[in-house]
C-alpha cells in the first residue's frame, strides 16, 4: 500500500460516511429519487390502507342517470331539483365538479340560480383553466355564468397530473380570473388561507371504494334515505366512463376525477400534510450507517443491513399515519445502501487480507505477514523454530489438540522474547524476529530449559522438541531471502542433530541456487517445459499393461537433467506444488486420450502432495480441468504417501473423500514404510494400496518379507482394496506375487519410466517381449 493510501485506509469509515452523504444529497437534488420515491409512497399508502370517513359523499353522474336523462348537457333544472333535495335532507355542504361556464336554456339557468339563492347550506361551483379555443396558444380561465356565481362560492377543480400521467398531488389554492381561489377539496374540508399554486400529496391510503356514493337520478327523484345525507359534505361529479373525466392514480389504476377530489378532501380533513423534507431521514440513515460500519460479526451486519432500510421506511409510514407528515426516504436509502456496501466491501477486503496473512489452522500470522514485518523492521534478523517430530505428535494428538499445542508453544516463545510476534511460516515451523545472535543464544538457552517441561494439552503431557535457525539482518536484503536463510539454518540444525544453527555467508550459495531454481521452475511450468514419463503397471490376471504411474521429469536447458527430489520438495516448500501437479495432470490426461484413440484403455496414477489435501483452490482447478478435458475421472488415481495420510487421518479422510466424490481413485503409496496398520487405513476412503519396494524386492527370497507381503495382500483384499506391488525386478518375484494374489505389479522387470511415445510402442508388443527388453 502506498503512503498516500494509508490515511485513507485508516479513516475509511469517515470516507465512506462522507461519500454516502454526498450520494444521498445528489439523489435528493438531482431528481434521481423521484421515481423510487413515488413507488415507496404508493407502498406506504398500501400499508396504511383504511376506509374513508364517510363525511364526504359523492353524488355521481353515472351511466344510469345519463340513461334516465337522455340528453347532454342536462337541463339545469335537474341540478336545481338536486340542490333542493339535498338541502331538505340536511347536507352540510354541496360542491359541484361540473362545468357551468356556458349559458343554457334561460329558464333552466334561472331555476338553478334560484335554487342556489335559497338559504340553508353553502353551495360550491367550480372554476378551472382550459386550453383556449380556435387553435390559439395559451390557457383561459372558465367560471360559472354570472347568474350562478351570485349565490355560490367558487373553488378551483384543477387536476395536477405528473409527467407519467398519474395524479399524486392536488392544489390547495390556485389563481383563476386573476384571483387566488381555494381548491374544491380544500373548500370541502374547510381549509383556507393557502398560498396560490400551493399543493399537497393526496393520501391514497384512503380506499376510494369506501367513499359513499349515490346515483344522481335517485337523489333528484327523492329515492334515498335523508338520514344518510344529513350533515354530510356532498360532492357532485361524473363517474360514467363515457364522460371521460378519469385519471391514473397510485394503487387503484384509473379512477374518476370526482373520486380524486373526494380523496383529496378526505386527506385535508386530517389537516394539510406537512412536507418534512429529506434531510432528517438522511441524517437518520447516516447515523444507522455509522453503526453498521462498526459491526464486526457477520450475523449482526446482515441483520442491520436488512433492518435499517426497513426501519427508515417504517418510520416514514408511521410519520405519515400519525403526524400527517411526509418524509422522502430515498436519499436516506441511497446513503444506507452505500454504507452497507462499504461495510461489506471492507469485510471482504479484511477477509481476503486475513486469508492472505493468517494461517487458517491456528490463526497465527503466516509467512506473508512475516515478509511485511521483516520489511518494516529491516534491522532485525529472523529466528525459525522447527518442530523436530511434528508429524508424530500431530498424528497422536489430532487437529484440534495440535493447534492448542502450537499456541502453548507460542506462549512460551513469547515469554522469552518479551512478547515478540510469532509467525507460522510453514506447517512445522514457527518464526519471530530478533536483534542478533548473541542475544538469541541467551534467549534460546532459556527457551530450551523451558521446553524441557512437557506441554499440557487436551489432558495430555506432550514432550516438544524444537531446533532453531537464525538468519541475521543484512543490508539491502529482501525479506524472502532472510526468511529462507533462517529456514535453511533450522533444517541444517535438525540434520546435524544440533539445537540451533546460524546461517553464514558461505551458505548463501545454497539459498541463491534454490531461489534461482525456483524462478526457473515457475517458467518451466508456465511454458510447459516439464516432461512426464510413465512407468507401466502389469495386470497379473490378464498379463496386460493397463495402467501407468505418471512421473515428472525436468531436463533443464543449462543444468541438464534434474532429479525430482531436487525440485519437487522445492515446489512444495514454496507454494508451487499445485501448479506442478496440474501440469502433470494436463499432460497425463492428454496422453490418456491419445492411447485411447490407439485402442488402449488405460488408467493413470499421479502423485499428490500432502500440501494439496486441503487446498480448496487446487480442488476447484482440478474440477475445472476434468470438466474441460472431457476425461472420465475414474481413469485417474491419486497416490498419497502413507506418512502424509497418517499424519492426520481424520483430516486426510475428509480431503480424500472430496477427490473420490469426483470419481478419482485413491491409492496409498509406499505402504509399509510408516507407522500405520491396515485396520487404521480403513478409516480412509481408499481404492488401492501400493506395497513399498523395500518389502517386495526380496519377498520371494526373504521369508519375513514374503509373509508381510502375503498378509498385506490378504488383508487389503478383505477391505476391498486393489494391491499394487512396486519394485519388481525378477521373474521369480513376479511369480511369487502372482501366486500371492497380487493384482498389479510395476518395476524394471516390466519397464522403467518412459516417455509417452515409447510407452505407445510398448503397448503394441506382447508382455513377454516387453519383459525381455
Amino acid at each position: 500500500m502506498t503512503d498516500a493510501l494509508r490515511p485513507l485506509a485508516r479513516h475509511w469509515r469517515l470516507v465512506a460516511l462522507a461519500l454516502s452523504a454526498a450520494f444521498g444529497v445528489f439523489a435528493a437534488l438531482s431528481g434521481f429519487a423521484r421515481s423510487p420515491e413515488q413507488t415507496l409512497s404508493a407502498a406506504s399508502a398500501q400499508l396504511r390502507r383504511h376506509p374513508a370517513s364517510g363525511d364526504v359523499q359523492i353524488v355521481e353522474i353515472d351511466a344510469r342517470s345519463i340513461a334516465a336523462i337522455d340528453r347532454w348537457p342536462w337541463p339545469r333544472r335537474n341540478y336545481a331539483a338536486l340542490v333542493d333535495r339535498l338541502r331538505r335532507a340536511g347536507a352540510a355542504s354541496i360542491a359541484f365538479d361540473v362545468d357551468f361556464s356556458s349559458h343554457s336554456d334561460p329558464q333552466d339557468d334561472a331555476a338553478f340560480a334560484a335554487a342556489l339563492a335559497r338559504p340553508g347550506i353553502p353551495v360550491i361551483l367550480p372554476t378551472f383553466g382550459q386550453k383556449a379555443g380556435g387553435g390559439r396558444a395559451g390557457w383561459t380561465d372558465s367560471l360559472p355564468i354570472p347568474a350562478l356565481r351570485e349565490h355560490a362560492a367558487l373553488a378551483a377543480v384543477s387536476i395536477l397530473p405528473d409527467a407519467d400521467g398519474a395524479v399524486r398531488r392536488a392544489p390547495i389554492a390556485t389563481m383563476t380570473d386573476g384571483l387566488p381561489r381555494p381548491s374544491l377539496s380544500a373548500m370541502i374540508a374547510g381549509i383556507s388561507g393557502g398560498a396560490a399554486d400551493s399543493n399537497f400529496p393526496v393520501d391514497y391510503a384512503i380506499d376510494p371504494a369506501t367513499i359513499p356514493r349515490h346515483s344522481f337520478i335517485d337523489i333528484r327523484d327523492g329515492q334515498f334515505d335523508p338520514a344518510a345525507i344529513a350533515g354530510k359534505r356532498i360532492l357532485i361529479g361524473a363517474t360514467a366512463i363515457e364522460m371521460g373525466d378519469r385519471y391514473a392514480v397510485p394503487n387503484y389504476g384509473v379512477i374518476p376525477g370526482v373520486v380524486i377530489q373526494a380523496i383529496a378532501a378526505e386527506t385535508l380533513r386530517a389537516g394539510v400534510p406537512r412536507e418534512g423534507g429529506w434531510v432528517l431521514p438522511l441524517l437518520f440513515a447516516l447515523l444507522c450507517g455509522w453503526g453498521i460500519l462498526h459491526l464486526r460479526r457477520s450475523e449482526a451486519l446482515f441483520v442491520a443491513v436488512v433492518t435499517a432500510p426497513l426501519a427508515l421506511f417504517g418510520l416514514s409510514v408511521i410519520a405519515r399515519a400519525l403526524l400527517a407528515s411526509r418524509f422522502p426516504v430515498v436519499p436516506g436509502l441511497v446513503a444506507l445502501t452505500s454504507l452497507s456496501a462499504a461495510a461489506y466491501i471492507m469485510r471482504i477486503l479484511v477477509g481476503a487480507r486475513k486469508r492472505r496473512f493468517e494461517d487458517p489452522a491456528t490463526g497465527l500470522p503466516n509467512r506473508h505477514a512475516m515478509r511485511g514485518a521483516v520489511r518494516a523492521n529491516a534491522g532485525l534478523g529472523v529466528v525459525a523454530a522447527r518442530f523436530a517430530e511434528y508429524d508424530k505428535v500431530a498424528s497422536a494428538l489430532g487437529d484440534r489438540a495440535t493447534v492448542d499445542l502450537i499456541h502453548r508453544v507460542c506462549e512460551r516463545i513469547a515469554m522469552i522474547t518479551c512478547g515478540a510476534t510469532v509467525f507460522r511460516v510453514e506447517h512445522r515451523v514457527l518464526a519471530w524476529q530478533c536483534d542478533d545472535a548473541e542475544q538469541l543464544e541467551i534467549a534460546l538457552s532459556t527457551l530450551r530449559a523451558l521446553m524441557l517441561s512437557p506441554v499440557e494439552v487436551a489432558g495430555r503431557r506432550v514432550d516438544v522438541s524444537l531446533v532453531y535457525g537464525f538468519s541475521p539482518a543484512r543490508a539491502n536484503e529482501d525479506a524472502d531471502g532472510t526468511i529462507a536463510r533462517a529456514l535453511l539454518a533450522a533444517d541444517q540444525a535438525l540434520a546435524l542433530g544440533q539445537n540451533w544453527q546460524v546461517h553464514h555467508a558461505e551458505d548463501d550459495e545454497t539459498v541463491d541456487r534454490e531461489l534461482s531454481l525456483l524462478g526457473e521452475l515457475d517458467e518451466a511450468i508456465a511454458n510447459h517445459e516439464l516432461d512426464v514419463y510413465y512407468q507401466p503397471k502389469l495386470c497379473l490376471k490378464t498379463n496386460l499393461i493397463t495402467s501407468v504411474e505418471a512421473l515428472v521429469r525436468w531436463n533443464h536447458p543449462t543444468r541438464g537433467p534434474l532429479r525430482p527430489d531436487l525440485f519437487v520438495p522445492l515446489a512444495e516448500r514454496n507454494g508451487r506444488i499445485a501448479g506442478l501437479t496440474l501440469h502433470v495432470l494436463e499432460r497425463t490426461i492428454s496422453d490418456l486420450h491419445a492411447w485411447n484413440e490407439q485402442g488402449h484403455a488405460m488408467t493413470a496414477a499421479v502423485n499428490l502432495s500432502a500440501k494439496l489435501l486441503n487446498s480448496a483452490t487446487f480442488l476447484a482447478d482440478l474440477r475445472h480441468l476434468i470438466e474441460t478435458s472431457g476425461i472420465a475421472p475414474h481413469v485417474l488415481t491419486f497416490e498419497v504417501t502413507e506418512s502424509a495420510a497418517m499424519s492426520d487421518a481424520t483430516e486426510a479422510a475428509a480431503a480424500l473423500e472430496s477427490f473420490q466424490a469426483m470419481g478419482i481413485a485413491i491409492s496409498i503409496d509406499d505402504y509399509g514404510t510408516g507407522q500405520s496398520t491396515l485396520s487404521y487405513l480403513k478409516q480412509l476412503p481408499l481404492d488401492e494400496l501400493k506395497i513399498d519396494r523395500s518389502f517386495v524386492q526380496f519377498a520371494h527370497q526373504n521369508r519375513s518379507d514374503g509373509v508381510l507381503v502375503q498378509s498385506t495382500i490378504n488383508l487389503a483384499h478383505e477391505l476391498g482394496l486393489k494391491v499394487v506391488a512396486e519394485g519388481v525386478e525378477d521373474p521369480e518375484c513376479m511369480a511369487f506375487l502372482r501366486a500371492a494374489g497380487c493384482d498389479m505389479i510395476q518395476g524394471y522387470l516390466i519397464s522403467k519410466a518412459v516417455p509417452a511415445r515409447e510407452l505407445s510402442a510398448l503397448l503394441e508388443r506382447p508382455v513377454a517381449v516387453a519383459v525381455a527388453a
